[in-house]
């Protein structure tokens, strides 16, 4: 018998399910790039108006499917950072795009900083900005001159030291980046890079791009690289030291139903500290195996357990002293609590954080 199966049924057979997952962070923010290209291209006239439709039920569409909000400014402002999508595609196309391969190498640095005048007299002008201390102004000027070059190494690299200057090492570390891509061999990007991941706190990365820099220097490489490169070396090493020496969590052998000599008393002492026996006693105690069937003072002997300092602070809190007051006064019977008194007891915010 002869079996047709349709065309949509037939791609089904033999696969097996998908897991779908939720976009990660990185996917939304390049979700959010993607729009930002988008709104971009529509308000510097590289669309038109007739467009603006069209471009609105793409960016919808791509908001809904990455869960991303087209309207936080904020966000799209730190998805995108200081390279535009545009910008780092420009990086690519120009390591990886057409026209560039071993045959046809990246321009140099001095050939990308004759591109364009006014983008030079940019540069100039960040770099006197630099010298005054003016920093703020230094990062404006560079971002200008960034887009008539977004590839240029030495606009990206004198853009990372003025983030380092003001402290925002995480846009240093993105600039040096771009221009390392750019151009490895513009050495004093890679001394960019290492001086901000050494500040993000990332001493291996800091390590590898002095050792970049170093090895693109050639002759065993300049004195302020070599420093730069034994000053993470020796952080690094701190690190790692540090690590190995965290102790072990030694296993507790002491008894099922004590911590041992010089720790928490057993249950049965807190029991008794508390005004009852394993037995159970007059008064309305109930036994200790009703105490603990509680899922309340099950989690606070558990914490006892675990942090015996807390015992001090249990038994200096007013609250326990009266009760314990209460029963020495009563003798031992009728004046101890009830366990809905107990329960109402253990409301008080201060035994609760115990």
């Amino acid at each position: 018998m002869n079996v047709t199966i349709g065309a949509v049924d037939a791609e089904k057979v033999g696969k097996p399910a998908l897991i779908q997952q939720p976009p990660s962070d990185a996917q939304k923010r390049l979700a959010l790039s993607i729009i930002d290209f988008l709104s971009t291209s529509l308000k510097d006239g590289t669309l038109t108006s007739d467009d603006a439709d069209n471009i609105e039920v793409a960016t919808n569409c791509i908001a809904e499917a990455f869960k991303v909000d087209p309207n936080d400014k904020a966000a799209i402002s730190a998805a995108v950072g200081s390279q535009s999508l545009l910008s780092v595609f420009s990086v690519y196309e120009k390591l990886k795009g057409t026209g560039t391969s071993a045959e046809t190498p990246l321009p140099k640095p001095s050939e990308l900083s004759a591109i364009n005048p006014e983008a030079e007299k940019l540069k100039s002008a960040g770099n006197a900005a630099m010298q005054q201390k003016d920093y703020k102004t230094a990062i404006a000027k560079y971002t200008e001159a960034i887009k008539y070059a977004p590839t240029n190494p030495i606009y990206l690299s004198n853009r990372a030291a003025a983030y380092s200057a003001t402290g925002d090492h995480t846009s240093a570390v993105q600039d040096a980046e771009l221009a390392v891509a750019a151009d490895p061999k513009y050495t004093k990007a890679w001394s960019r890079l290492g001086l901000a991941r050494f500040a993000l706190g990332d001493a291996k990365g800091s390590v590898e791009a002095y050792e970049k820099g170093i090895e693109f220097e050639g002759s065993g490489g300049s004195e302020a690289m070599k420093k730069g490169l034994e000053t993470a070396k020796k952080e690094l090493a701190r690190m790692e030291a540090a690590e190995d020496d965290i102790p072990e969590d030694e296993v507790d052998d002491a008894p099922g139903n004590t911590r041992g000599g010089g720790g928490l008393p057993d249950l049965s002492g807190l029991a008794s500290m508390l005004g009852g026996g394993a037995g159970g006693g007059g008064g309305g105690m109930p036994d200790l195996s009703s105490i603990m069937n509680n899922p309340m003072f099950a989690s606070m002997a558990q914490n006892l357990m675990r942090n015996p300092e807390a015992l001090s602070g249990l038994m200096s809190n007013p609250t326990i002293q009266n009760m314990m007051q209460g029963r020495r006064e009563g003798g031992g019977g009728g004046g101890l609590p009830d366990m809905s008194q107990i329960q109402q007891m253990m409301q008080d915010p201060a035994l609760a954080n115990l």
